[in-house]
């Protein structure tokens, strides 16, 4: 579907979510005003230099910015120049793993002297059920001045430029306007737009994500039961999922991290009176994987003064963010009964860590702790005792 060349305010637009929107909405031939408050990140961005790793995501950054398609700002009133406004700003939950709408409405309040009628504004953003009607009524838009929509953002961080024309997009709203006016805006990018009311949206992002995390948590629990019973994990599930569509959705076990799984997660036990039983259990499998792998050690060697590597400091596969990683839950828990931990990755940066070669070369015990593609065709030295729980290095 063709829409005008038109002006899109992408409202966190330096940040996982919304730069790779941005860039994707750039390569449609669209305008878009790029509004963050993360100075070092749009400096970088405005040399075409990408502040995080996403394949396939420099290209079009180039390309926006050759063609004069991107504009960056740190003032909100720029955001009167638009005709879509998207929010794809983190929604966190308190200490108490509850939602904290506050930061949506703090954001929403100094929005909103630049907002003027007519706009479309979509909400990309992670929410509370019931969060969209709220934001509604918050800005007083009795009169319907602005269409509000919520469209979910479902892609996989690391790949998004990829799944953006992929994936069909969710569009729901507040008014059949909205809803329109969204379905109009996604067309530009996803080959399916589906249409529901925005409750049923906002349930089908955290009911998409609490769904992975229980796969993942079925998937480690088994990994827990074959390491108990001496048997290797990754042979029983090829055996299981390999010609066998019942069973191709078992994901290979590993950490279950990063900044939206559990917590959303929790937000649909926070929506059920903290009653998401099978939730909670997925909370205790997943987050429990660190000590089991560490007492599994310790039932073979004690730890203390032993060198104990981790390969792989990102929450996930390929990519470089390392927010709420359990391998550093891990390295916590290994340096606690006394080992001398070294850390490795392929694209988190730290000066603490070492190369994988360095880090295979003096450690005793090595733990994989993010799948790497790299790590496929690594040399492991014989004898090295390697933690794989992932399956991802060669046999």
């Amino acid at each position: 579907m063709s829409l005008d060349k038109q002006n899109i305010c992408v409202v966190g637009g330096a940040g996982h979510a919304g730069l790779p929107l941005a860039l994707a909405l750039a390569s449609a031939r669209q305008h878009v005003i790029i509004y963050d408050l993360n100075a070092a990140a749009m400096d970088d961005i405005s040399k075409g230099t990408m502040p995080f790793v996403e394949h396939g995501a420099e290209p079009l950054l180039k390309e926006a910015l050759q063609e004069n398609r991107l504009t960056f700002t740190t003032d909100p009133s720029e955001i009167e120049r638009a005709e879509h406004v998207i929010v794809t700003i983190g929604t966190p939950v308190d200490e108490y793993l509850n939602p904290k709408l506050r930061a949506l409405l703090d954001l929403f309040n100094e929005l909103r002297p630049h907002l003027r009628p007519s706009q479309t504004i979509v909400i990309r953003s992670t929410v509370f059920p019931g969060t969209c009607r709220h934001v509604e009524r918050f800005l007083g838009n009795k009169g319907g001045q602005w269409k509000i929509a919520y469209c979910p953002e479902r892609i996989a961080q690391g790949f998004a430029i990829r799944e953006l024309s992929e994936l069909p997009q969710i569009v729901s709203g507040c008014s059949p306007e909205a809803v329109e006016s969204a379905a109009k805006l996604f067309a530009l990018l996803a080959p399916e737009i589906i249409r529901v009311e925005i409750e049923e949206a906002e349930l089908a992002k955290l009911f998409t994500n609490a769904w992975r995390y229980i796969q993942f948590a079925a998937a480690n629990q088994f990994y827990m039961l074959a390491n108990n019973a001496g048997v290797d994990f990754n042979r029983i599930r090829d055996a299981m999922v390999r010609g066998y569509g019942r069973a191709a959705s078992l994901p290979t076990a590993g950490f279950a991290a990063g900044p939206c799984l559990l917590k959303d997660t929790m937000q649909l036990a926070a929506l059920n009176t903290n009653g998401f039983w099978l939730g909670h259990a997925a909370m205790m499998v997943n987050e429990g994987l660190p000590s089991f792998i560490v007492e599994s050690l310790r039932q073979k060697c004690d730890l203390a003064g032993k060198h104990v590597g981790i390969l792989g400091m990102a929450f996930k596969a390929d990519v470089d963010d390392t927010r709420d990683s359990l391998s550093y839950k891990l390295g916590k828990l290994l340096r606690f009964h006394g080992a001398l931990v070294g850390y490795s990755d392929e694209f988190a940066k730290d000066p603490t860590f070492v190369s994988k070669e360095t880090l295979l070369r003096t450690s005793e015990v090595v733990v994989v702790g993010a799948p790497h593609s790299a790590y496929r065709t690594l040399v492991v030295p014989h004898g090295l005792d390697v933690v794989d729980v992932w399956g991802i290095l060669p046999k």
